[in-house]
């Protein structure tokens, strides 16, 4: 987010040395017992019997979903749901296009979509029939409080709401909507380098056939092979259902981060705006680290891995080595895996919850 610079959270605890590897499940459960076990277990029991809503606002491919996943999975997902406004208008969508889920749509549209066009033309919107008229945004608070009916009464995080400034108004009663008037709410800002954004479309790769995703320089496979005549390293997909293809990269992905450059910017001035903000808890994530602080924060485990590639005979020999990027302004920095940014958010929204 340019323009402000976020506060580091320190994740490293002095005197312990032990490691993990923090894409295997077991090992990752143990890691968020020693970095917010105490909280953890606060918000477990905090959760038995209240809710609260959370805004999470971040540019685009941010990772929004993603800390609040490893949230849940830390915490307990049978008190919480993680809810994306654009999932939501596609499954209305889909359901649209079924006969009896599509009148029980209609029936709770009837009841709660207060708007200035037509029920018939919000779904012809919805539908694409109609490309002239946009989706109006009381039609997108109608399919989120169906949706938040649906889940129960759980702590939520909202991933993809306010979607444009002149939706920052309506984001302001959204709990009072939503019926959730008495419970705390807050507002989690997510900080993403645009480098970080840019190398993961530029590298990133899928599989023909499988369609499943992986990233030359972050997310690499278990084998490799080299194009001689192209003069490049590629990813064999290792997908155990899958044959071992040759994995290509994704149309438009060689433009990175300009191919979404208007929605980043849009994202931003919505952040800005909402940074302003007073009568809410704001908690602040970072992706990066400066390189000159890290060893005083993090742990090594922390830090993303990046992958180069060079021949060695007729092999191609992998080098893994720490992550280095310039944040947005200009100070050569760390990415930091999700897991220590899914820390940082647990012990925040222990201190905002008063626990």
């Amino acid at each position: 987010m340019k323009g402000f610079n976020f506060p580091i959270f320190k994740t490293k605890l002095e005197g312990i040395n032990q490691k993990f590897q923090l894409e295997d499940p077991v090992n990752r459960r143990k890691y968020f017992e020693l970095k917010a076990g105490p909280e953890i277990e606060k918000l477990r029991d905090w959760l038995r019997d209240h809710t609260f809503i959370c805004f999470l606002l971040g540019k685009k491919n941010s990772g929004k979903g993603t800390y609040s996943k490893l949230f849940m999975e830390a915490v307990g997902s049978e008190h919480v749901a993680h809810i994306s406004v654009g999932d939501i208008v596609r499954e209305a969508h889909k359901e649209a296009e079924n006969k009896a889920k599509k009148a029980e749509l209609l029936e709770f549209l009837k009841k709660r979509y207060r708007g200035f066009i037509s029920i018939d033309q919000a779904m012809d919107a919805l539908m694409g029939r109609d490309t002239k008229t946009l989706l109006p945004t009381e039609f997108i608070l109608a399919l989120v409080e169906r949706k938040i009916n649906q889940i129960g009464r759980r702590a939520i995080f909202i991933d993809g709401f306010p979607r444009d400034l002149d939706q920052i108004s309506y984001s302001l009663y959204f709990r009072a909507l939503a019926g959730y008037r008495d419970d705390p709410d807050f507002m989690v800002f997510i900080d993403l380098p645009e480098s970080v954004i840019d190398e993961r479309m530029r590298y990133r790769v899928v599989c023909p056939k499988c369609q499943t995703p992986r990233n030359l320089k972050l997310l690499r496979t278990k084998e490799v092979g080299y194009d001689s005549a192209k003069k490049e390293f590629y990813l064999i997909c290792d997908n155990p259902g899958c044959s071992p293809e040759r994995m290509t990269l994704k149309e438009g992905d060689e433009l990175g981060i300009e191919a979404i450059r208007d929605r980043i910017e849009i994202d931003d001035k919505i952040a800005a705006s909402l940074l302003d903000l007073k009568g809410i808890p704001q908690i602040f994530l970072r992706n990066s680290i400066p390189v000159e602080k890290a060893k005083e924060f993090v742990d090594d485990y922390e830090i993303t891995p990046a992958y180069l590639y060079e021949l060695d005979g007729s092999k191609v020999k992998v080098i893994e080595e720490p992550w280095v990027i310039n944040d947005d302004q200009g100070v050569p920095s760390y990415s930091l895996l999700p897991q220590p940014v899914a820390v940082s958010l647990i012990r925040q929204v222990a201190q905002v919850l008063g626990l």
